[in-house]
């Protein structure tokens, strides 16, 4: 008997759970840490993150080791605490315990998720015939959409705001770790 696939949402909330794992196991060396990060900051930090991804795609050779697989797994993370950023503003120092971190994190991950079932029902699984580069491009475009947001002071006309972007780099991010799974 051949082994049903997984739906979207199940393929989702496996990757979601491992890039869970891997915050609360930081959460405890680190404590909540990434609380001092300023917006700029981190979307800096995104941006390294996308660019290793799109070099190592292009260059196809890594010289550090790691794949192109946990860099999405920390643009979903790094996705997250900015959707935390957004909404709590940056600290001075770590102002959260860790459970209410854990408690944030959840709570965004399943507004990625909610959005990611409205979106995959309206574009009808138009993600599996897509290629990871464009994930990849795709991430890049929103953190260069972050970047003017940012410059602009958060001044826009008619564009959606950071967090609507961190959601989608958050969903692109997943959608390239199911197929590098």
């Amino acid at each position: 008997m051949a082994k049903e696939a997984l739906t979207t949402e199940a393929q989702f909330e496996q990757v979601m759970q491992e890039c869970r794992s891997l915050f609360e196991k930081k959460l405890h060396d680190y404590k909540a840490s990434w609380r001092i990060l300023r917006p700029s900051s981190l979307t800096d930090q995104l941006f390294i993150k996308a660019k290793r991804i799109r070099s190592l795609e292009i260059k196809k050779q890594s010289l550090v080791g790691e794949g192109i697989r946990p860099e999405f797994i920390a643009l979903i993370n790094y996705g997250i605490v900015g959707l935390i950023q957004v909404n709590r503003g940056f600290a001075d120092t770590v102002d959260i315990p860790n459970s209410e971190a854990m408690h944030l994190y959840d709570q965004y991950a399943r507004e990625a998720l909610e959005l990611m079932k409205k979106k995959n029902h309206d574009y009808d699984e138009a993600w599996r015939s897509m290629r990871t580069s464009s994930y990849t491009d795709f991430i890049l475009t929103k953190i260069e959409r972050i970047k003017e947001i940012e410059n602009l002071g958060g001044d826009t006309l008619v564009s959606e705001g950071i967090d609507s972007n961190y959601m989608d780099i958050i969903n692109y991010a997943v959608f390239g770790a199911i197929k590098l799974q």
